[in-house]
């Protein structure tokens, strides 16, 4: 059985800074921190990125939609930095080719101003090509002296219906434009997670369910989640990276904030070959009647589609409601209006809270997606300051970091021994990029697995897959899972043994795309559960609990199921 990152902070209860929030902001600043060789420690009351990071669009983009809210300095880091991943992450951050249907010429050309004024307020109307086009000439200009991905394209009705026949006919034009998808999300904060470890050894520690419960002497009290233990933590810096939950952590470090004002924003997967093959393999982006911005995305041999922006209370469950499919299913009808699916088509839902700040009365489409950070000093403390992001999204978690690393070093009066910026990225480190580059790796390391399992374990991992490769190898007992034979048991348990799992959800989840493609039912639970038993010490009633709690947190923003199931 492994260790618990619990333990660890308990024989050593001090650091120089302590992170609270194992999201992709919370990690991220974890291994700039390690990397400048301060002892830092992180805590997430939950998994690691299982909150508002496990919810995102599995985008990597710049936000072309925020140049109309004026943003043009959020827009173009978030393009830079995108540029960034496509190099430092290729194994999860590849090219995504966006199409955007148009129904009218000019309609908006006036409106978007208006709006922009008016923070969002009045009716709601259609982007028009005009404005389009001009969106998008200021979004490639962003990219000049680094850009990573082509320019942008118009193309009239015939066009548009000869490349994607299935479009509503009632089309104009398209504009085709790249950004970036983001294939593993979970996967690739995982390896920031795993970098700093690396990065700062004994001083660099890490604990999922453990919560920042309170405060006691000036200092921060950790509870282990999953004995009730607890701790009291010193340390110089605080920072609070919580994303939605940073007000109520804020609250529990006795010093009540009003800094967040999230939205909630669900998806839903479909298993739809003809769905999937109406997308022609690009994702199919635009506003909606309503104004929302709506996707339909090719991703794993499913179709994603999201995403709603709901005003929400962080008290209230965080489900995706059946009004919520609802709408998603007339977006498709309204872009696709041949291609006819129902919810027995739908294999996974999931829904977050946005990190987004208090906005009053701004319509939520126009709330900034910038971040700032918020500082105060530790009540109780002498002279503890902590330090709360506000806002952030999942493109630009290097930069927000660093802004998060260089503040925190100012008040440890330390300097900054190197910078991240192109720095790669986990299984990012010399992933081949051509096919020659990865026949070769195939190649290197086929010899006990094959061909065909080396390739998909490059898929999968990065070249951090040498490493799985190596535990698979030495694994007497490793064999094809008979549900879900894309998978070995002797992967399984090296995942459970080397990347803090404590729960069967965290494979399910987190470790994996099981549950994103659909592919966890009672029995792959169970058989997942009886592989990594003897590498988490459960013994047969611990491991039939796991599958319960494995399966309700799967179907956790279903809230037919949870129905279904509380009543069974």
């Amino acid at each position: 059985m492994t260790r618990r990152g619990f333990d660890e902070l308990k024989d050593r209860p001090y650091a120089d800074v302590l992170i609270i929030g194992g999201g992709i902001n919370g990690l991220a600043t974890f291994r700039d921190l390690a990397l400048q060789g301060v002892d830092v420690a992180l805590v997430d009351r939950a998994d690691f990125v299982s909150g508002a990071s496990a919810a995102s669009s599995h985008m990597i983009h710049g936000g072309i939609r925020y140049l109309e809210n004026g943003e043009f300095r959020l827009v173009h880091e978030a393009v830079t930095e995108r540029n960034a991943l496509l190099r430092t992450a290729p194994h999860y951050v590849r090219p995504l080719q966006t199409t955007i249907p148009i129904y009218s010429t000019f309609s908006g050309v006036l409106s978007a101003p208006l709006r922009f004024l008016r923070h969002g307020s009045g009716k709601p109307r259609e982007r028009g090509a005009a404005l389009i086009k001009v969106g998008l000439v200021i979004y490639d200009s962003f990219s000049r002296g680094g850009g990573r991905v082509p320019r942008h394209a118009f193309h009239g009705r015939r066009r548009s219906l000869s490349l994607l026949p299935h479009l509503n006919p009632a089309v104009k034009y398209t504009a085709t434009y790249w950004d970036a998808s983001l294939h593993d999300p979970e996967r690739l904060a995982l390896d920031l997670l795993r970098d700093g470890r690396e990065a700062g050894g004994a001083n660099a520690r890490a604990a999922n369910y453990t919560a920042a419960a309170g405060t006691r002497d000036g200092k921060v009290v950790l509870r282990d989640d999953e004995t009730g233990e607890d701790v009291a933590f010193a340390a110089s810096v605080i920072v609070n990276a919580s994303g939605p939950w940073t007000d109520l952590t804020n609250a529990a470090l006795d010093d009540p904030t009003t800094y967040m004002g999230g939205t909630k924003g669900s998806h839903i997967v479909i298993d739809d070959p003809e769905l999937l093959a109406a997308t022609g393999g690009r994702e199919l982006f635009f506003e909606h009647e309503d104004g929302r911005i709506v996707l339909i995305y090719p991703l794993k041999g499913r179709v994603l589609v999201g995403t709603t922006d709901l005003e929400h209370d962080m008290a209230d469950p965080i489900v995706c409601t059946e009004e919520e499919v609802d709408y998603f299913f007339s977006l498709i009808s309204h872009v696709l209006p041949r291609i006819k699916v129902d919810r027995s088509k739908i294999v996974y839902r999931f829904s977050g809270v946005r990190p987004l700040p208090g906005h009053g009365d701004v319509a939520p489409g126009f709330v900034s997606r910038d971040y700032r950070v918020e500082s105060q000093q530790l009540e109780g403390s002498d002279g503890a300051t902590v330090l709360s992001l506000v806002g952030g999204k999942w493109t630009t978690f290097r930069a927000s970091a660093e802004h998060l690393a260089d503040r925190a070093l100012d008040l440890l009066a330390r300097p900054r021994r190197r910078s991240t910026r192109g720095l790669s990225i986990g299984g990012g480190r010399g992933y081949p990029t051509t096919e020659r580059a990865r026949h070769q790796w195939v190649a290197d390391h086929e010899e006990s697995l094959g061909m065909v399992r080396t390739a998909t374990l490059l898929d999968r991992y990065g070249t951090v897959a040498a490493q799985v490769i190596e535990a698979i190898a030495a694994d007497a007992d490793d064999a094809p899972l008979t549900t879900v034979p894309a998978y070995s048991s002797g992967e399984l348990r090296h995942l459970a043994r080397s990347e803090q799992v404590v729960h069967l959800d965290d494979v399910l989840l987190r470790r994996t795309s099981l549950a994103f493609t659909g592919a966890v039912t009672a029995e792959s639970a169970r058989e997942i559960a009886e592989a990594i038993a003897p590498v988490m010490g459960w013994d047969a009633e611990t491991t039939c609990a796991e599958v319960d709690r494995g399966l309700a947190r799967v179907h956790a923003a279903d809230p037919a199921w949870l129905a279904e199931n509380a009543q069974a």
